[in-house]
């Protein structure tokens, strides 16, 4: 009877949804986009072309891992407790984490799963790894260091004690802050502590030099305050690193001093700060430049730092996070390029000391203002050494929001995540401010391929898993903008393949000829005419329209904006990189408060709402506005609520503005012929229709057709046809039948807070249904195939409902509130498909289906790991170092000096073994020379691991042995030498004497 009832009110004679049923209202997620939580550690893998972001457990989420690759790879790793990523490495085929419950936690990029974790026997606060080996050096807060083998997954008898320590045993407290592996010599590694550095050789098991800073009195040291400077200091160590060719060791200290120091000899080089040198010198204190006598400025500390070089190791430079003055609100990243290296053999104290001293070049990498940089990670060209710092060519910055930024190195040009990053990281780079999900043509879609310049990719590895393809599917398109003015289209898909998976990007601050004010409130894209509008806080409408670009190359002046109430033509404001794509058309500022509804229409027409009340139409022929009003001036005050309210206060009405607006194509209440229609509801429940209509010399008009009120404020507007019930909508066809006295029987459903109503427009009551002791935060009218249509809506209390047309029955609830943040239900959107975009976390979307099968979120089937891409060798040492004594260690001597001679073998040695055997056996089958086996026949596997150990063992010994030796015999040819030139001095004195005596 209710279906009867309903349906006889609405219009509509038969039900929709007569094969739907509670069972098939199931939740599918498919596909999560974004960031969970706050990124805390981020690495990159030239080799394998990866990069790793790892975030902080916060109320949004738990702590992950994420390994992202070329377009759409991405493999999301989660930590074994609910922690926080601190400390990220990439090595090898192996992903490496720290967490902040200080379990270490290695997984495999082969299998995508994890390998198993460990806790050490204190707090981690130092991590080193190095690609061509299988361990992980670990610091611990008492000082002591150990090795974890991440091939064998077990602790090794690798241990040192705190070091700093047995120096000055008066020091209570020195937790390891800084380890470093030399870039050059495997077998060394630099250690720092509080109170200063230590470089230990792995090979010798000995401390080699001690770093201790101290600055003298008057000194001033990298204190901005002078009163400071009285006494002496010791400022504590926090972070330790090497030059690229082991040249020198820089100690970086929280007073922001940057202390070089001869790594041969242990000696200070030079000790300054970002901005002055040899800052250990008693004397004045150069200012600052636009500093006022007698005043100082409190300084950030350093909070990351790297040793870059070049092509060429020696030449090298600082790349320098923190060490500016608080007050600066354009920070940045500091570069100091120091140039080519100076001979160390060749070169006097002094030449050392200027080169440090005076850098070649000063460079700040822009950031946004106002936040500072946390931290940041280098992208090599190529080589994983040299602590990833060897030929960078772009840097991304961790801002302290929460924020990505992508520089180019060492320039520091702003390079866009578009098509550059996984689409995940754009979420965050910056922030996404707005998001919808709109229904396009798979035909369209293809077609919106853009081409932009751009530089080298450095996100190449891994590839794609294969998903089924959906030809026949509308694609669903997100359209997201963000906090830096950026919009960017780009498929989300429908748990399928897919096919134009690049990324278009719309930059609005060139449209707008501004970078400041930028936020965008509303956009409407329509996917048949490839135009994008988007709605301003500011109150400007911008639209934009795909085509091929005419000045491409050129950058033109932006010029002036026409005015309030005008159009301007912005189409030279376009990027001249960009050659085909979305490009900016026309802006409309009416300076009516920020714009609170809009609405692209598929035919050419452009409707908005503003706060202020005022509604703008936009014929796009023009462009020109063929209508503009004031809600209050038409809607019929018919609300006695209102009427009752206003009497008792004897206030003027409130404010109202149009919340929701869409175009249909179907036929009024009362008339015969069908029309273009705009449906506009307000923030309070009042419903106005208006027709489009052709006039006699092309142009359009708009007519105010009538008005209903409604209970609430209006969130949904759907046309549908009532006979089908297929969306009455305004496509090109629909508007072409209406040439040809086409006619559509439709309703409209509309969707408020607090209640639906299904009816005739315009002034038609129709039927309605109010949602109880919940409201609707969010509404679609879906389509599920072959089986009907319902109205789904996302209800306040965390569930998803469906109902059926028209006589608005429950027919399936299911909860969504494990999935999505309830408190941002009403920025979710349905699709007709009945796909939904909600967010889940500030920075994280998740796509889900409503009419599905009940499947949770699949695991990824995305390749990471390429057998192929080979680490290249790592560096070693100079012959002059070899000949003058460095003593030369292999990665492979490091599994015995780490390892231990008892260290198991690996899969790496026993596949190797395995395919040794193989050769052998296929090369005595062909009769060709039978190369040695690795073992005798009669020898057990590890019988000749032990051999091989042994001698490995004997190899090192005699090494150390043949350099004493050369030591011996260089010292002994040497004096020879110089007993030599000492003779023939002697013998050409005499001969000079005795030809003056005629000797």
């Amino acid at each position: 009877m209710t279906h009867f009832l309903r349906g006889k009110q609405a219009g509509i004679q038969k039900d929709l949804s007569e094969g739907l049923s509670p069972t098939l209202f199931a939740l599918d997620e498919y596909k999560r986009y974004g960031i969970n939580s706050r990124i805390s550690a981020i690495a990159y893998d030239p080799v394998q072309s990866l990069i790793a972001v790892g975030t902080s457990d916060t109320q949004f989420g738990s702590g992950q891992i994420y390994v992202f690759g070329q377009r759409r790879v991405s493999v999301v790793f989660n930590l074994p407790r609910k922690a926080s990523a601190k400390h990220l490495h990439l090595c090898a085929d192996k992903l490496v984490s720290v967490d902040s419950k200080n379990e270490l936690s290695v997984f495999s990029l082969e299998t995508k799963t994890s390998l198993g974790s460990f806790a050490p026997p204190s707090h981690v606060t130092a991590v080193a790894t190095d690609p061509s080996i299988e361990y992980v050096i670990l610091g611990l807060q008492n000082g002591e260091i150990i090795a974890y083998d991440i091939d064998r997954q077990g602790l090794t008898p690798f241990r040192l004690p705190n070091l700093w320590h047995e120096r000055n045993p008066r020091v209570r407290m020195a937790p390891v802050v800084s380890l470093a592996f030399a870039p050059r010599d495997i077998g060394k590694l630099l250690i720092g502590y509080p109170e200063g550095a230590v470089t230990f050789s792995i090979k010798q098991n000995i401390p080699q030099n001690f770093f201790e800073y101290e600055v003298p009195p008057g000194a001033p040291g990298g204190d901005s305050d002078p009163t400071l400077s009285r006494d002496v200091r010791k400022p504590k160590l926090t972070k330790a690193i090497w030059h690229p060719t082991n040249t020198f060791v820089l100690t970086v200290h929280e007073d922001t001093s940057l202390v070089f120091w001869d790594a041969k000899d242990g000696r200070m080089v030079m000790a300054r700060t970002i901005d002055d040198a040899n800052i250990t010198q008693p004397g004045s204190r150069a200012g600052k430049p636009g500093s006022a006598p007698g005043t100082f400025s409190v300084k950030d500390p350093i909070f990351q730092i790297a040793w870059c070089a070049k092509g060429n190791p020696d030449n090298t430079g600082l790349l320098i996070a923190g060490g500016s003055p608080s007050g600066d609100r354009n920070k940045g990243l500091t570069f100091l390029d120091l140039g080519p290296t100076p001979n160390y053999q060749t070169s006097s104290w002094q030449i050392l000391s200027s080169y440090l001293e005076n850098p070649k070049g000063r460079h700040t990498l822009p950031t946004p203002p106002g936040a500072d940089v946390a931290d940041f990670c280098l992208i090599p060209r190529s080589s994983p050494f040299f602590a990833g710092a060897q030929d960078p060519i772009a840097v991304i910055a961790l801002l302290s929001t929460g924020e990505l930024v992508t520089l180019s190195f060492p320039n520091g040009h702003a390079i866009s995540p578009s098509n550059m990053l996984h689409l995940s990281l754009s979420f965050v780079h910056p922030f996404v401010t707005k998001a919808i999900l709109t229904p396009v043509s798979r035909n369209n879609w293809l077609g919106l391929k853009e081409k932009r310049a751009q530089g080298p990719k450095f996100l190449l590895g891994g590839a794609e898993g294969k998903k089924p393809m959906k030809r026949f599917e509308d694609r669903s398109i997100a359209v997201t903008a963000h906090a830096d003015g950026i919009i960017r289209l780009w498929d989300a898909g429908h748990d399928d393949e897919i096919e134009n998976g690049d990324v278009i990007q719309v930059d609005l601050t060139r449209a707008i000829a501004r970078n400041i004010n930028t936020q965008v409130s509303q956009l409407s894209f329509s996917g048949a005419s490839g135009e994008l509008s988007a709605g301003l806080r500011s109150g400007e409408v911008v639209i934009f329209r795909w085509g091929k670009n005419q000045n491409a190359g050129s950058e033109q002046a932006p010029g002036a904006n026409a005015g309030p109430g005008q159009i301007t033509n912005i189409g030279h404001r376009t990027d001249p990189n960009l050659r085909d794509g979305l490009l900016p058309v026309s802006l409309l500022e009416m300076q009516k408060g920020p714009v609170s509804a809009i609405k692209h229409s598929d035919v050419g027409f452009v409707c908005a709402g503003f706060e202020e009340g005022h509604l703008v139409f936009i014929d796009l022929r023009g462009p020109a506005i063929i209508y503009e009003a004031d809600v209050r001036d038409f809607i019929k005050a018919n609300n006695k609520r209102g009427s009752i309210r206003r009497s008792r206060t004897g206030d003027s009405a409130p404010l109202e503005w149009p919340t929701s607006i869409e175009f249909g194509v179907l036929t009024l209440d009362g008339e015969d012929y069908s029309s273009i229609c705009c449906f506009v509801g307000t923030n309070r429940g009042n419903f106005a229709t208006f027709k489009i209509l052709p006039s006699s010399n092309g142009t359009y008009s708009v007519v105010f057709a009538g008005s209903v009120s409604l209970e609430d404020r209006v969130i949904g507007i759907y046309p549908i046809n009532a006979d089908s019930g297929e969306p009455a909508l305004a496509t090109q066809s629909a508007v072409a039948g209406l040439r040809h006295g086409a006619k559509v029987n439709g309703v409209v459903v509309v969707v408020t807070f607090s209640d639906c109503r299904i009816f005739k427009p315009a002034t038609n009551k129709g039927a309605s249904k109010t949602w109880g002791d919940y409201l609707c935060d969010s509404a679609g009218f879906v389509k599920t195939e072959g089986r009907g249509y319902s109205l789904v809506g996302l209800f306040g209390d965390g569930n998803a409902r469906a109902y059926s047309i028209p006589a608005l029955k429950e027919i399936g609830c299911t909860a969504v509130g494990h999935i999505l943040d309830v408190r941002r239900l009403s920025e979710a959107v349905i699709t007709p498909s009945g796909d939904v975009i909600g967010w889940t976390g500030p920075s994280e979307v998740a796509i889900i289906n409503v009419w599905g099968s009940g499947t949770s979120l699949p695991l990824s089937e995305d390749k990471l790991f390429n057998a192929d891409a080979v680490i290249p060798t790592r560096p070693t040492i100079s012959n002059f170092q070899w000949i003058s004594g460095t003593q030369y260690v292999s990665p492979a001597d490091m599994d015995l000096l780490i390892g231990g001679p008892d260290r198991p073998p690996s899969k790496r040695m026993i596949e190797q073994m395995k395919l040794e055997e193989r050769e052998r056996r296929q090369a005595a089958r062909e009769g060709r020379n039978v190369p040695p086996s690795s073992a005798d026949n009669n020898e057990g596997y590890w019988a000749y691991m032990q051999r091989q150990v042994q001698e490995r063992t004997e190899r090192i010994n005699i090494m150390g042995d043949t350099m004493d030796r050369l030591e011996e015999s260089s010292s002994n040819w040497a004096d020879d030498v110089s007993n030599f030139v000492s003779t023939q001095k002697r013998k050409a004195v005499f001969g000079v004497l005795g030809s003056k005596f005629g000797l």
